[in-house]
């Protein structure tokens, strides 16, 4: 058996599951054998036969850096999460997503700071756009990890920036 993941339904549902190879087709949820043939139909979209029962699935939103999907079967919604044994043992260790705040934003490389799209004092959301900073000829865009408050901006548009120099601070 391959190693297990764990999803988590919407609700609160939770249940694991071990493939038996990396083929997909065959393995245990919640420790019940299960078999089930998948046809892919079109891009996200499957056809699925399990115990004699047929199911029309449509992935509909996937977020694999959350590992958040929401995915259509037979006509009903469904939005769950995906676990595997990296995330469990960060939940154990305290470290896991949840638990962790956002002190600062270091520059991920050398470059040079293009704009700055915060002020200090305003409250930023996960994915909220902070800087744009240029490298190799390259923009890239720096992101907030987490929610917080923006306590001190480090760096000043126009300024050359060093690997892991602080930018941003939060409190």
């Amino acid at each position: 058996m391959r190693e297990a993941i764990t999803i988590l339904s919407e609700k609160g549902n939770k249940s694991k599951i071990t493939f038996a190879d990396f083929s997909s087709v065959s393995g245990k949820i919640n420790e019940t054998p299960f078999e089930w043939d998948v046809i892919k139909i079109k891009d996200k979209s499957f056809h699925v036969i399990k115990g004699n029962k047929s199911y029309n699935i449509e992935v509909i939103k996937a977020d694999y850096d959350e590992k958040s999907f929401t995915i259509s079967v037979n006509g009903h919604t469904y939005k769950f999460t995906v676990q595997d044994k990296y995330d469990e043992l960060l939940k154990t260790l305290g470290l896991d997503v949840a638990s962790a705040k956002v002190s600062e934003i270091k520059a991920p490389m050398p470059g040079l700071v293009l704009k700055i799209n915060t002020e200090v004092g305003l409250e930023v959301e996960k994915g909220d756009t902070l800087l744009i900073l240029e490298a190799m000829k390259m923009e890239n865009i720096i992101k907030s990890p987490g929610k917080g408050t923006v306590k001190a901006i480090l760096a000043k548009q126009g300024q050359a920036v060093e690997k892991n120099q602080v930018l941003i601070s939060f409190h």
